[in-house]
């Protein structure tokens, strides 16, 4: 009796040794579970990040403080075959009257983001844009990075460069692009309550960057972006774009493209933004 008793007990024993066995063992099996899970969330979530960051075009900065992104138009949805050259005005006036030539020969209408300082520097300059029938949009009183101003300072630079045209040419302007692209919510916002349109490009020449007469053609007439809708960012006071400037032109209307000032592109009413800057008429 004694050793059938101790028999039970030993098998007693192991019985509980299985199944405290069994416990560590689906613990182990619940964390790496849990653990796996995790990862998987992770992993979402960096690539909808990342996808994210694709879809921001090129170039931009861009600084948003508000849950949904405010954004400019970068280019505009349209059956129609047009597009607009548009050009950011801050440095010198050597190659203005070179490009206005350009431009009149080959009978287009482009757009011209004039900087407050400029204007002060060459009211000549901007009277020659204006009468021509180009656009002159507002890039600034000072050429500062907007994100980093208050909407009060924002208001500052954008009413002060835009009253110092209205005094000089008589008109007021509606288009706005922000230095260096820089932007975020308050930046839209504060420019839409000041009675403007904000621009930014879906096509960049990179002229700026003086990589030479071929390359600024080939980003212009080439790029993947390009397509109705779109507008092209050029400068002026660079080294190569007022030599570039005749071969896009006959590039673009060559594919069948139409060119037009950006105030003649947009709608200005009953419109939406998509995420990626695209205008669409509602």
């Amino acid at each position: 009796m004694k050793d059938n008793k101790s028999e039970k007990e030993i098998e007693h024993s192991k019985n509980e040794e299985v199944f405290v066995d069994n416990g560590a063992i689906e613990k182990e099996l619940y964390n790496i579970s849990l653990f796996i899970k995790i990862g998987i969330v992770v992993l979402s979530f960096i690539l909808a990040l990342a996808l994210g960051v694709k879809y921001i075009p090129d170039a931009v900065t861009v600084t948003n403080t508000g849950k949904k992104r405010d954004l400019p138009i970068y280019s505009v949805e349209m059956d129609e075959p047009k597009i607009s050259l548009s050009f950011d005005v801050a440095w010198g006036n050597e190659d203005v009257d070179i490009i206005l030539d350009i431009l009149a020969k080959h009978d287009v209408k482009a757009t011209f983001f004039i900087t407050g300082e400029w204007v002060r520097k060459y009211p000549d300059d901007v009277q020659a844009i204006a009468t021509a029938g180009h656009d002159l949009g507002n890039h600034g009183d000072n050429h500062k990075h907007m994100s980093q101003l208050s909407a009060e300072d924002c208001r500052d630079e954008i009413l002060k460069m835009h009253n110092r045209v209205k005094e000089l040419i008589g008109k007021d302007m509606n288009l706005f692009r922000p230095p260096y692209g820089d932007y975020n919510n308050s930046v839209i916002g504060t420019a839409r309550e000041c009675g403007y349109y904000s621009i930014q490009w879906d096509v960049d020449s990179l002229d700026w960057k003086d990589y030479g007469v071929n390359d600024i053609i080939k980003r212009c007439t080439q790029d993947k972006n390009l397509g109705n809708g779109s507008i092209i960012l050029l400068h002026s006071g660079t080294k190569y774009t007022k030599d570039a400037l005749e071969a896009v032109i006959v590039g673009l209307k060559e594919k069948g493209y139409q060119l037009v000032p950006v105030s003649e592109l947009i709608y200005k009413e009953n419109f939406d933004i998509d995420n990626a800057g695209r205008q669409f008429k509602r």
